[in-house]
């Protein structure tokens, strides 16, 4: 994988012009061009097209300027080019809407995976435009990446002890302090987490580590971290299981927004909470039927054992809403439900706050991070009730389940001032502009810029 600043050079260097055009102005820009160009441009019926570029070539067979038509279906659309162009150096001019977005999307299109030895060809390199936040694109940029990362390993490399390591990473280098609880003491205070991930070989733990002044708002960030899920005593199918290695893919978010908050150095106290856990089979899993009791005291009988996600952010939640953060989130990989909503590019979100829920959604177009408010339907809270608990983890419906996770978890939180869940894919299905097929952040880059506007 390369680094990111590798891709986006420094604004004071020189690139080979890339012209970006509409259509509609083609005409008059191709009167412009010199009568070489103009003639090569005609041989190869360029008029502009979204999209479509024009490598103009120098009299040895060089770079001399490339030609490229608009596209306005997405900000990342031109981040194409810089697996589309020969390798060098790019200096975008033209009709570019957001120059900032454009630039994020050259760094996240030049994406690889190569942890297992797959390589790539080089890309091409963009000169930062003028008037461009370079470090504010490769902060979001590098976050992406480790996100990535996380979630296309597979869970051979990435269980709990690993994901323990890249959260101890990500606090190292920005000085926070971490600490696990594991082993009794966890089955003590966290029944719900400990009981998920019992039955692996991996130890269940929580992950916990904070950064920045006690004084400051406190913003307080929790990601499921379940790093692989057989579904339990009710086992997955094999194609259900295919992708499971994602299913951290909120702790990985998390990891990535706490990674940005803090090279930002936003004024927040952040505390970043994840339950690591891996729902195995073994003679000591939790069963169809038992009735557990969480954190804050609540009791919950299993309906299923495939529903493990929301008891592990059950009990964090619990221990994050004792401490009345002035902002709570929790980001995970948590129904099928929502995907059949909404699909795998448009991650739903639940809030009480409609101030908030606002902000999240209009920063969520501004950065190119779409996300979609969905409903707490209180009446849905009868799909989970319980005959011998105070609730079930899978009511008998087939209905609404992205809902229902979401009433849920809501039950475990009631001090936090404001309070928000995620029910993302963290995954990319089919490559897009700037977002290659595998892990993928959701909804990150826009909690960012709520945070950041939020608590400047």
């Amino acid at each position: 994988m390369t680094e990111p600043a590798e891709i986006l050079l420094a604004s004071t260097l020189r690139g080979i012009p890339v012209d970006v055009i509409a259509a509609v102005d083609w005409a008059t820009k191709r009167r412009d061009l010199r009568a070489e160009f103009r003639d090569w441009a005609d041989a190869n019926d360029f008029k502009a097209q979204a999209g479509r570029f024009l490598v103009m070539p120098g009299p040895k067979g060089q770079v001399k300027q490339v030609l490229v038509g608009a596209d306005a279906s997405d900000a990342f659309a031109l981040g194409k080019l810089c697996r589309g162009l020969p390798p060098g150096a790019y200096a975008i001019r033209g009709a570019v809407t957001n120059l900032e977005l454009m630039a994020l999307g050259w760094c996240l299109e030049s994406y690889g995976f190569g942890r297992y030895g797959k390589t790539f060809p080089p890309v091409a390199q963009l000169v930062c435009p003028k008037g461009v936040d370079r470090e504010a694109v490769l902060r979001a940029a590098r976050a992406s990446f480790m996100v990535r990362d996380l979630v296309n390993t597979p869970a051979s490399d990435m269980g709990p002890d690993e994901l323990e390591l890249a959260a101890r990473g990500v606090a190292r280098v920005h000085r926070a302090k971490l600490t696990v609880t594991a082993g009794k003491t966890l089955e003590r205070n966290f029944p719900m987490i400990h009981a998920v991930g019992k039955a692996s070989p991996r130890a269940p733990r929580l992950i916990d580590f904070a950064w920045g002044p006690a004084r400051a708002p406190k913003v307080t960030l929790v990601g499921k971290g379940v790093c692989f899920d057989t579904g339990g005593l009710d086992i997955k199918p094999a194609s259900g299981m295919a992708l499971m290695k994602k299913d951290m893919g909120g702790a990985a978010n998390v990891l990535g927004l706490a990674q940005m908050i803090m090279a930002a150095k936003l004024n927040v106290r952040l505390r970043v909470l994840i339950p690591a856990v891996e729902n195995a089979i073994a003679g000591n899993a939790f069963r169809p039927g038992d009735v557990l009791k969480s954190r804050r005291g609540i009791t919950v009988e299993i309906g299923n054992t495939d529903a493990e996600g929301r008891m592990v952010l059950g009990d964090a939640l619990a221990l994050a809403d004792e401490e009345k953060p002035d902002l709570l989130i929790d980001m995970a990989t948590l129904t099928g439900a929502a995907r059949v909503a909404l699909g795998p590019d448009l991650p739903p979100f639940y809030t009480d706050d409609d101030v908030l829920a606002a902000a999240i959604a209009r920063a969520g177009q501004e950065v190119n991070d779409p996300v979609w408010r969905l409903p707490y339907w209180q009446p849905y809270t009868r799909l989970f009730e319980s005959s011998v608990a105070d609730m079930s983890n899978s009511g008998d419906s087939g209905f609404a389940g992205s809902i229902t996770a979401a009433l849920f978890l809501k039950r475990f939180v009631e001090k936090a001032k404001a309070y928000v869940h995620f029910d993302i894919f963290a995954w990319t299905p089919a490559p897009r502009p700037g977002r290659p097929k595998g892990g993928e952040a959701q909804a990150m880059r826009a909690l960012f810029e709520v945070i950041r506007q939020r608590y400047a």
